[in-house]
C-alpha cells in the first residue's frame, strides 16, 4: 500500500500513513509505549490510538485516527476546555493502574517531577485529533513517569494558550475551565499555577540547553524561534500565578 508522510511533529522521524494505520520507527522506548497503549485500550480509554503491532520493516504500527488536529482550529471555548480537562482526567484514572514492564525505558526530554503515574508529557492541541465526538491524544513517544499535576500543568500551557502579553484574567478563566473539567481537588488547585510555570520553564530551559549543546531537535527549534515563545511565557506564568491561584480557589 502507498505510504504517505504525515506532516507535523518536531521529534519523531519518518512517520507515515499506510491505509488506516500509522507507521513509526522503533526506539528504545517503544516496548514501554506499546505496553502503555495496550493497557489504556484494555482499561476502556478510547482517547489514545490502538496499538496494532510491528510491520515487515520493523516499524511499530498504530491505528490512524482521522480528523482535524485541534491546533489547526480556533482557540478552544471554555466548554471545550472543560471537555479536554475531563478527557485528561479519564486518561490519568485509566493509567493509574498501569505497571510498566521491568526494565522499561522512557524518552521524555523534560525532567520528571515524580513517579505518581506514567504521563503523556505533551498534552497539547498539536497532539489532539478531533474525530467526530471522539478526542484522541497522539504522539506517545515522550511518555514517561511524572505526576497528574505536571501533566495537567503542561496541558494548560497549550490548551489555555498561555503566552506573554495575554490578559491574565482571561488566562485565569481558561485555566479554571480546564481544572473544573478535570474535577481538580482544592489542594491541587492551589498547586496548579506553580506546575504550569514549572513545565513551561522546563521546555524553555530544554530549548536553551539544546542551543548551547547543539543537541537536536532542540537546537533547531531554538534557532527557529521557539524559545522566544516559551521563555517569555514562563515569565508571564510566574508573574500571574498568584492571580490564577485566587481564581482557582474562589
Amino acid at each position: 500500500m502507498r505510504e504517505e508522510p504525515l506532516p507535523g511533529g518536531n521529534v519523531a522521524a519518518a512517520v507515515v500513513r499506510v491505509g488506516d494505520t500509522v507507521r513509526k520507527p522503533v526506539t528504545a522506548a517503544t516496548p514501554a509505549v506499546e505496553a502503555l497503549l495496550r493497557h489504556l485500550e484494555s482499561a476502556g480509554f478510547d482517547g489514545a490510538p490502538r496499538w496494532i503491532g510491528r510491520d515487515a520493516s520493523e516499524r511499530y504500527v498504530l491505528e490512524f485516527v482521522p480528523g482535524a488536529v485541534a491546533h489547526s482550529g480556533p482557540p478552544m471555548t471554555l466548554d471545550d476546555l472543560g471537555r479536554v480537562g475531563a478527557l485528561i482526567r479519564r486518561l490519568h484514572d485509566a493509567v493509574a493502574s498501569f505497571v510498566p514492564p521491568a526494565g522499561s525505558v522512557w524518552e521524555c526530554p523534560l525532567p520528571a517531577e515524580g513517579r505518581e503515574i506514567v504521563c503523556h508529557n505533551d498534552l497539547a492541541p498539536w497532539n489532539l485529533v478531533l474525530d467526530g465526538e471522539r478526542r484522541v491524544f497522539v504522539d506517545w513517544d515522550g511518555a514517561g513517569p511524572g505526576t497528574r499535576l505536571s501533566d495537567l500543568g503542561y496541558a494548560a500551557h497549550g490548551f489555555c494558550g498561555i503566552a506573554a502579553g495575554n490578559d491574565p484574567d482571561l488566562d485565569a478563566r481558561r485555566i479554571v475551565a480546564l481544572a473544573d473539567g478535570y474535577d481538580l481537588v482544592t489542594p491541587d488547585r492551589l498547586r496548579l499555577p506553580d506546575a504550569v510555570e514549572r513545565r513551561i520553564r522546563a521546555m524553555a530551559d530544554l530549548l536553551a540547553a539544546g542551543a548551547a549543546s547543539g543537541e537536536q531537535p532542540w537546537a533547531r527549534l531554538y534557532a527557529e524561534g521557539h524559545w522566544e515563545h516559551w521563555g517569555p511565557a514562563a515569565d508571564h506564568a510566574a508573574t500571574h500565578r498568584e492571580r490564577w491561584r485566587r481564581a482557582l480557589t474562589r
